[in-house]
């Protein structure tokens, strides 16, 4: 069964209780990815542990595609732009071609570059052996683009590292497949941290509110790029960064939060997927905005 694009035409908002359950019990326990790769992302996650008992996911949208058709080049030589911008214009179908770059950026809408997630990581608390998944497909720049965010955390692993060629070779040319195998990972991971916030993340997050909260850092892109840039030109040292970056986020773990909506502005609006608060049982405990009393900071022990 082929649902395309299906994400986009249902409303978030205004549905019947007894609806927005349905659409939970359907996306989270009805539909199921085939035997073969729920087998294969059990065994991901089988080999994860043994590596170390606690795991984090990174969705690195850092891909040639990602790039070229979000026209975010922050950090790339100048061919390299030129090579992201021949591929947005090969594509008729992408109507959006003039981009500024930097103003994408600076307004939080470009995915962070391997060697800005590197600074945040460390930031946030993550220790170099971390035991740290990228969920992704071919990183833009290759090792060499990786090399930075390596360096911080040497125990980086992906799905091609873990597993066999032959047990890929199957899902090789399909990339929506292997991204399945990246997904079932994520949701059994003990933190998930997306770069950017597509489809994919969207989902993970809601999934992983709807089995108990587990935690999920919604990096705060617009903010981060800016405390980047102050830590880069030394107007910021690297205490205070910490200290900012933590701050910034503490609230920003996937916690119980009422979803936004915007009257006559669906597509603004929180999507159902990432946060089905209609769906989610939550005793004795209050919305974060709700509690003046509440003191959530982030704490390593957190991470």
């Amino acid at each position: 069964m082929h649902f395309n694009r299906s994400d986009a035409r249902l409303a978030n908002n205004g549905i019947p209780m007894r609806l927005q359950k349905l659409r939970c019990r359907v996306n989270y326990e009805a539909l199921r990815f085939t035997p073969q790769i729920e087998e294969l992302g059990s065994k991901l996650v089988a080999l994860l542990l043994q590596r170390s008992s606690s795991f984090v996911v990174l969705h690195l949208r850092y891909e040639m595609d990602m790039l070229a058709f979000s026209g975010c080049s922050h950090g790339c030589s100048e061919r390299e732009t030129e090579e992201l911008t021949r591929m947005r214009y090969a594509y008729p179908w992408w109507k959006e071609k003039e981009i500024d770059s930097e103003k994408k950026r600076l307004d939080g809408l470009c995915p962070l570059t391997p060697e800005e997630t590197a600074l945040v990581l460390k930031a946030l608390g993550f220790s170099s052996d971390t035991l740290i998944y990228i969920a992704s497909g071919e990183i833009y720049g290759g090792e060499a683009r990786m090399a930075s965010l390596r360096a911080e955390f040497p125990k980086i692993v992906r799905k091609e590292m873990l597993l066999s060629e032959e047990e890929l070779r199957p899902f090789r040319n399909h990339s929506t497949q292997m991204a399945a195998l990246d997904y079932l990972v994520s949701i059994a991971s003990d933190v998930f941290i997306p770069t950017y916030d597509g489809n994919m993340a969207k989902v993970v997050e809601g999934h992983r509110r709807y089995t108990g909260f587990h935690k999920t850092i919604l990096l705060d892109r617009r903010k981060i790029v800016e405390l980047l840039d102050l830590l880069q030109d030394e107007e910021l040292s690297w205490d205070e960064f910490n200290e900012s970056m933590r701050e910034l986020h503490k609230d920003r773990m996937g916690q119980p939060t009422r979803r936004n909506v915007l009257l006559g502005r669906p597509k603004e609006e929180d999507y159902f997927y990432s946060n089905p608060q209609e769906c989610l049982a939550v005793p004795q405990r209050r919305y974060p905005h709700e509690n003046s009393n509440a003191n959530n900071k982030l704490r390593d022990s957190d991470i």
